[in-house]
């Protein structure tokens, strides 16, 4: 990578995988001392989550619970990156944003569903582009293969680079300084349907990045790369091969294991105390027909936790064994110390698909805590002592859990089985994507959850069915709008006790959260809503304290930064994702209206 000399301002040693090296440091690097220390400086948004705990709070607290409501809109920009793309089977009528912007010194890094990045000088309170980068992926091809929408989560800072995804596969690397690109990777194959839609991790010495693409018969993985140049350091796939540990929970006679899914689709948290990489795994697939993967489908719909240096697997615990609901567990793990009965306990938070917010003991796995967070659940029968349904069956190879809620193999034409009941919460989950926050003023964890049921249909799958860049489902969700009691689905924002899982308070919202949270030292709680509104809430009484109507629908989660000074919140807004292809007009119609301006909205405090 080249840089100019003239901004030497010195050197740093920094500690690389337990070794000690001196390198260069030039004015404004990012270096991984202070991605480590990001909670120091509260005037930028430096990780992904905030910081590499993925609490997703911030220190600032100039806007708070006392004057938010002079919150007035300081200024905006049109990111553009709307159109559509993909022909054939899918094809996305227009592409939204769904990414949190990076925030170091005024400066903010922004990026479009199709991976255009952008760095926008905030200084004045007037944004001024400083460079635009625009890595130009096959618009029919890329989304040819992406299961849920043309999207991209963010860049990230390290050193003199931005890092950023591109949906058909590619990491690319650019000069923080002048947008040039330094190195590019392909990493993932959109080939075999991977694609990636997730913001980098960085560890150290490296870029880690997951892949979507469950929905096609993928195997899903996480790959390390060196930061300088882009080339593997290691990879290691969530669904173990022949021989490995865990294998023997693929019981199947066709190697399913090689479509099995796991996908790994957002961004990981990492912890520099015990070197491990925790990360969330993807549903197994055919998602709806669990009849061809018999077993536990290992490491699916799991928690993992991979050492850092090595890729290996450290542990895992499984969320929802041989999934019949598509209730994946790819959302954020949020470390937060816990003093459980005067013992502190290294935890790992994380808020299911499945209806359940888990803790576990980042060093082990070991679940310290599992409470239901949706208001109503009717899948598992209960978790036991360990966190583990109360209906799952260990002398069974294929799962019903509580019969009437899982769509199973019929006897009709295709072998299509329609799911008796309903299931809740819905196949779009208890929480989707978007991301918690933990707010260390409360101790409260707080989750952006959606409410309702659906049904669903299975179909037998037989391996010859399985084509390249071809959806792998063994079924699919559908609407209730024949039933009252679910036509519609709604959301809250959930207070959760971090010490005890208790939910403490409930936010109601109209419609699903689609967007994520926010916390900060003000006593707030940011939230965004559907139908087209930021919202601060009071993170004590989750009472709605102010609010923004942008006019157009979003689902990206707010962030907050401080430039010359003052405090700024920043959400990118335009609905696109899954929700308005695959679910709006069936069970919120009301949202249908909605198109993409794809701009973003900053606010500050007005006289």
């Amino acid at each position: 990578m080249k840089t100019r000399q003239t901004r030497r301002t010195g050197t740093f040693a920094v500690v690389l995988g337990g070794v000690l090296a001196a390198a260069p440091v030039f004015a404004g690097d990012v270096t991984w001392e202070r991605l480590v220390n990001s909670d120091k400086e509260p005037q930028n948004w430096l990780n992904h989550h905030g910081n590499l705990k993925a609490h997703r709070f911030s220190g600032l607290d100039q806007v708070n619970t006392k004057n938010v409501k002079k919150l007035k809109v300081a200024f905006t920009f049109a990111m553009g990156g709307t159109q559509g793309g993909g022909k054939d089977i899918i094809q996305y009528k227009f592409a939204g944003l769904e990414g949190t912007p990076i925030a170091e010194d005024g400066f903010l890094y922004l990026t479009t569903g199709w991976g255009t990045v952008t760095k926008l000088d905030t200084k004045g309170g007037k944004p001024r582009v400083v460079w635009t980068y625009n890595p130009a992926p096959d618009a029919d091809y890329a989304t040819t293969v992406a299961c849920c929408g043309i999207d991209n989560r963010g860049a990230v800072v390290a050193g003199n680079l931005v890092i950023s995804p591109v949906i058909d596969g590619r990491i690319v690397a650019l000069n923080k300084e002048d947008g040039k690109k330094v190195w590019e990777a392909q990493v993932a194959d959109p080939g075999k349907s991977e694609t990636i839609t997730g913001a980098p991790l960085i560890v150290k010495d490296m870029v880690v990045t997951g892949m979507s693409g469950a929905e096609y018969g993928t195997r899903g993985w996480l790959e390390a790369m060196d930061i300088k140049t882009g080339k593997r350091k290691w990879r290691t796939y969530t669904i173990p091969g022949p021989g490995e540990p865990g294998s023997e929970t693929w019981k199947d006679k066709h190697e399913a294991y090689k479509s099995g899914g796991g996908s790994t689709w957002v961004t990981g948290s990492y912890d520099p105390e015990t070197n491990l990489i925790i990360w969330g795994t993807g549903n197994p697939g055919p998602d709806w027909d669990n009849a061809y993967r018999p077993g536990d489908n290992l490491w699916t719909d799991s928690t993992i936790a991979i050492d850092a240096d090595s890729g290996k697997i450290k542990w895992g615990f499984q969320h929802t064994a041989n999934d019949p609901y598509d209730y994946d567990s790819v959302n954020e793990h949020t470390f937060v110390d816990l003093n459980i009965g005067g013992k502190v306990v290294k935890a790992v938070l994380h808020a299911n698909r499945n209806g359940y917010a888990y803790a576990l003991d980042r060093t082990n796995g070991q679940p310290v805590w599992c409470e239901q967070f949706v208001d109503e659940l009717n899948w598992s029968g209960g978790l036991d002592a360990k966190c583990k349904p109360k209906t799952y069956d260990a002398k069974k190879d294929v799962q019903t859990y509580v019969a009437g809620t899982a769509a199973q193999r019929g006897t009709a034409t295709k072998g299509r089985g329609t799911i008796e009941g309903v299931l809740r919460p819905s196949h779009m989950g208890g929480k989707n994507w978007p991301p918690t926050t933990y707010s260390p003023q409360t101790n409260r964890y707080y989750i952006p959850a959606i409410e309702g049921c659906n049904k669903a249909f299975a179909e037998v799958q037989n391996p010859g069915d399985l084509k390249g860049r071809m959806l792998f489902l063994g079924g699919a969700p559908f609407s209730t709008m024949d039933d009252p009691k679910c036509s519609k689905l709604t959301g809250s924002v959930v207070a959760m006790d971090a010490t005890t899982g208790k939910v403490v308070k409930k936010h109601k919202t109209a419609y699903p959260q689609l967007g994520g949270l926010m916390s900060t030292a003000g006593g707030l709680v940011f939230t965004t809503y559907a139908e087209g509104q930021i919202a601060a809430l009071d993170a004590t009484t989750m009472e709605e304290v102010w609010k923004f109507d942008f006019g157009q629908g979003v689902n990206a989660p707010p962030m907050t930064f401080m430039s010359e000074g003052k405090q700024y919140i920043a959400v990118e807004v335009g609905l696109g994702g899954a929700f308005p292809q695959w679910w709006a007009a069936n069970v919120t119609p009301e949202l249908m209206w909605q198109q993409p301006g794809n701009v973003l909205y900053v606010f500050s405090l007005g006289d």
